[in-house]
């Protein structure tokens, strides 16, 4: 069978919509992909700020921001349809939405973006609130990414995705884990913010800065990395909890970004220590697919490098489309998942109860 669907996603970063249309083929269980058509379609000002402000709403105006971002999300994918040719190709919008509330031990979490907006906007039918099903049996609800690679990339032990929040799986043949390491782009961004910059580009300026260890302890010791796994994060633990405390240091900005960019690579290679002391390496020469807009942070990857190498892991960054894209990507598989009515959320990764079949579904297309 082929499918053609795209996936939208909007990290924590904040940095725009990414959107990919890809082209799928399952032949007895086997899936293919071919990225066809992909672009981070950039938030203008009003929309960071309102994205930002949007746990601060009242009920009635978050609503209406649900519903007015669904509109816009549909809008941005019309734009991408006329801009690529996509007319009367695309089968399926798989949209994940925006992450705001996101609280496991109460089994809730929110993403802004009106799955029946979207569809009403494009006419396509759509796939929205794709973790709320894992939360109501009991699990995290994050990572939902390790479906993707299990089906699509599955030559790799670990995956690193480099995102608002840093999270990692490990491929393990027994038994397939995923979680939150620790916020990642969020926070840099936010540091990079106080020097003028939007964000660190290649980590220029971390690479000139000096860490600081007495801050370094600080953020390694935060209660969170004692959890054991499966577990999660909402953004505000990086926005509310680790970027006030690197700001209670008073470093410079460099010093900041450096201290910080450590605590990622340190905090990663824990998550691969501990994975492998749980569940030993089933090969001699494991390696690591680094995504995200961190992977194109040069000081992070070659840090991640150093450390990870004392413990035989092979990094390695993908081409841009597939580092960019790839959580687009999985969210238009999870998507065609949800519209063969099969599992797309794995009990071992987020706690579940059982694996599930995440997602609402919309049609938008006239009967």
């Amino acid at each position: 069978m082929v499918y053609r669907a795209i996936g939208v996603m909007s990290g924590s970063s904040l940095d725009g919509l990414d959107v990919a249309f890809t082209e799928f083929t399952e032949m007895a269980g086997k899936w293919s992909y071919e990225i066809k058509a992909a672009e981070c379609l950039k938030y203008d000002d009003v929309w960071v700020k309102k994205l930002q402000q949007a746990t601060t709403l009242s009920a009635l105006d978050y609503q209406l921001l649900h519903t007015a971002y669904g509109h816009y999300i549909g809008q941005r994918i019309n734009e991408f349809v006329d801009k690529y040719g996509l007319h009367y190709q695309v089968q399926l919008v798989a949209s994940h939405g925006h992450t705001t509330f996101h609280v496991p031990e109460h089994k809730m979490t929110a993403q802004l973006g009106d799955g029946a907006a979207i569809a009403a906007v494009t006419g396509i039918n759509v796939v929205s609130d794709l973790r709320a099903i894992d939360l109501a049996l009991g699990g995290q609800g994050a990572p939902i990414v390790p479906i993707g690679e299990k089906l699509l990339l599955g030559d790799y032990a670990f995956f690193l995705n480099l995102g608002g929040i840093a999270n990692i799986s490990y491929n393990h043949p027994t038994h397939y884990v995923a979680f939150d390491v620790c916020p990642a782009n969020r926070v840099l961004n936010m540091l990079a913010n106080e020097a003028g910059k939007p964000y660190d580009d290649g980590g220029q300026i971390a690479g000139t800065g000096s860490v600081n260890r007495s801050l370094l302890s600080i953020l390694n010791n935060f209660e969170y990395y004692r959890q054991h796994y499966p577990k999660s994060l909402a953004n505000d633990f990086g926005t509310g909890v680790v970027f006030p405390a690197i700001d209670n240091a008073a470093l410079s900005t460099p010093d900041a970004l450096a201290t910080f960019t450590e605590h990622i690579a340190v905090q990663v290679t824990d998550a691969v220590r501990k994975l492998s002391a749980d569940l030993p390496l089933h090969t001699e020469q494991p390696k690591m697919l680094i995504c995200g807009g961190g992977a194109h942070n040069h000081v992070l990857v070659e840090r991640l490098k150093e450390l990870l190498q004392q413990l035989s892991v092979e990094v390695v960054v993908p081409d841009d489309q597939l580092a960019d894209y790839k959580e687009a990507l999985i969210m238009a598989l999870i998507g065609v998942l949800r519209w063969r009515e099969e599992n797309n959320v794995l009990s071992s990764v987020t706690g579940s109860v059982r694996d599930s079949i995440g997602g609402a579904v919309w049609i938008g297309q006239e009967a």
